[in-house]
């Protein structure tokens, strides 16, 4: 449903997004091939702007597709409500490292003959309700398919990342039965389009998983597809389930953590739910100061990101001048965007996100007399925060005004905290390589994976989080940052936030500065060489896409040694 394909593009509105282009730009840089399709969100998410008590207000983000893009001259129909509306393409060319070249295709309703309503289909990223949902989804997933074909690509297996695209499988089985009623599909047909699909499923939340009306879906989708859905059991509890559809249809699933694997299948205990750990593309995430200094000390780093390994015996003082370099950059940009000026040689905690209250961005303030003295030892505490929330979402709106009625509560001059409206693309890779800690307590287990970490990861910058998502895997307790412990409550859990800050990360920062070298050094060299796009569109292609070529491959190589 959304890719962030360059900055200029309002095309994404957070992680999910991010982590869409992070693949492809992978998938570029490796040679892979592989085709994507989105929507073109002509009126983008929404630009943030808070007041001073942290009110969040939404202004759309209107931008051109010819500055970007080449307009296809395919045409293909999908039907809504009954409705024929014709979509197009716009083609952006994703260049990788080596030339290669991974085309995104962004669909478009807004055409002459269109109604006015169906021309709109494609304005807003997550605008409307459910309804309008609805119907961008069958846009994206019915027309994604028929693009396709228009085009004359030639698919082997596509892959639906996120329940969003579910419906490409109904445009492929009614394709598979040339036309004719779907009520007359065989398991041999479904089978047919099962061999050719994949799916990631990207939340544990439940609500985050799409779920329509009967009435809707037979008002929208149709009263035959709906009929054979419900047959072939892609309803649950009444409503038609994304998720659902996508694992039916599905030779083979995943999971985007170890963790989230795990949930998923309980969540879906009828089916195979594999996990593929989430990454992030390095040259995008890595700020310019440190991509200086790997050039120089690892310089095979940008062709095999596992060379990243060999920093464990890099000079602390390099990494840690190339880490202030990034951090005046981004207090740099926090002065002017704020007016406030805040010391590089203080610790740092950086906390941006979405604002969603699963992710308790309070919870640092949940015992503001033993944070402030946690400032006073450390000789001084600055928080950043960052994050968006829904345009629909009243508790996270609310979780902002929350947190900037706190930061003025409760800051001073020793414990300064500051709220960056506008989390975007720029902001995140400014954020995630210029504070000192990064910081991340959702309730357990509704992290899927989280990449933000990843990103800091990648520049050195240690995490200190709760044991969900990826940082399960990714933590190693005082070598690539810490864990928060588990307990039976938000305030439980906000004490050994503080534990660890008082015990571990301000007498580290405060007393031994070549210790904290080391600790970025190896927050780099063994997360940021594992937690990438690279290593994961790799695991994508050998477990996902072909894992049948793999073994025949292997069996050649077993007759040959046999031999």
């Amino acid at each position: 449903m959304e890719i962030a394909i360059q900055p200029a593009m309002p095309t994404y509105s957070g992680g999910l997004g991010v982590l869409a282009g992070d693949t492809l730009r992978s998938a570029a840089d490796l040679g892979v091939p592989v085709t994507a399709f989105t929507l073109l969100h002509r009126k983008g998410y929404f630009q943030q702007h808070l007041d001073a008590t942290g009110l969040q207000t939404e202004e759309v983000q209107p931008w051109n597709p010819a500055d970007f893009c080449t307009e296809e001259a395919a045409r293909v129909t999908v039907s809504v409500e009954d409705r024929v509306v014709t979509v197009r393409a716009w083609r952006y060319n994703l260049e990788g490292r080596f030339g290669h070249i991974v085309p995104i295709y962004l669909l478009d309703t807004d055409l002459d003959g269109n109604s006015g309503w169906d021309r709109g289909l494609t304005d807003h990223l997550y605008g409307g309700d459910t309804n309008y949902r609805l119907q961008q989804e069958i846009v994206l997933g019915m027309g994604g398919v028929r693009m396709a074909s228009a085009l004359g690509l030639q698919v082997n297996v596509y892959h639906m990342n996120e329940g969003h695209a579910a419906l490409l499988t109904l445009a492929l089985l009614e394709s598979q039965l040339g036309g004719g009623p779907l009520s007359v599909a065989t398991e041999a047909d479904i089978e047919q389009v099962r061999r050719k699909c994949v799916f990631t499923t990207h939340t544990p939340v439940p609500a985050g998983h799409d779920r329509f009306s009967t009435e809707q879906s037979i008002r929208i989708l149709g009263g035959d597809r709906t009929a054979r859905l419900e047959k072939l059991g892609c309803f649950r509890d009444g409503l038609l389930n994304m998720t659902l559809l996508a694992l039916r249809f599905s030779r083979y699933a995943n999971g985007v953590a170890m963790q989230h694997g795990r949930v998923s299948r309980n969540m879906f205990p009828e089916f195979a739910i594999d996990s593929i750990t989430n990454g992030v593309h390095a040259a995008t995430w890595i700020s310019g100061p440190v991509q200086q200094m790997l050039d120089e000390e690892v310089p095979t780093w940008r062709r095999d990101h596992l060379y990243l390994r060999n920093l464990v015996d890099l000079q602390e003082t390099k990494i840690l001048a190339a880490h202030a370099q990034a951090k005046d950059d981004l207090l740099a940009e926090v002065a002017s965007r704020t007016g406030m000026v805040l010391n590089p040689k203080v610790l740092t905690l950086g906390f941006a996100r979405r604002a969603a209250t699963y992710k308790r961005a309070t919870l640092l303030f949940t015992d503001p007399q033993r944070l402030q003295a946690i400032a006073e030892a450390a000789g001084g505490l600055q928080i950043i925060y960052a994050g968006k929330a829904h345009p629909q979402d009243e508790p996270g709106k609310a979780l902002i005004q929350k947190v900037v009625e706190d930061a003025s509560k409760y800051g001073n001059d020793t414990l300064r905290v500051v709220y960056l409206e506008n989390y975007a693309w720029d902001l995140g890779a400014l954020l995630t390589a210029g504070v000192d800690v990064w910081v991340n307590n959702p309730r357990r287990p509704y992290e899927a994976s989280g990449t933000s970490g990843m990103k800091a990861a990648m520049n050195g910058v240690p995490s200190l989080s709760i044991l969900d998502g990826w940082w399960i895997e990714g933590c190693i307790e005082g070598v690539t940052g810490w864990a928060i412990e588990d307990g039976d409550s938000d305030e439980e859990e906000a004490q050994s936030l503080y534990r660890k800050l008082e015990t571990a990360v301000v007498p580290l920062y405060r007393d031994e500065p070549e210790k904290w070298g080391r600790l970025m050094r190896t927050t780099l060299a063994y997360n940021g060489s594992y937690f990438n796009t690279d290593r994961m569109i790799r695991q994508y292609s050998r477990n996902a896409y072909y894992p049948g070529v793999l073994v025949e491959k292997a069996k050649v190589v077993e007759e040959a040694y046999a031999d």
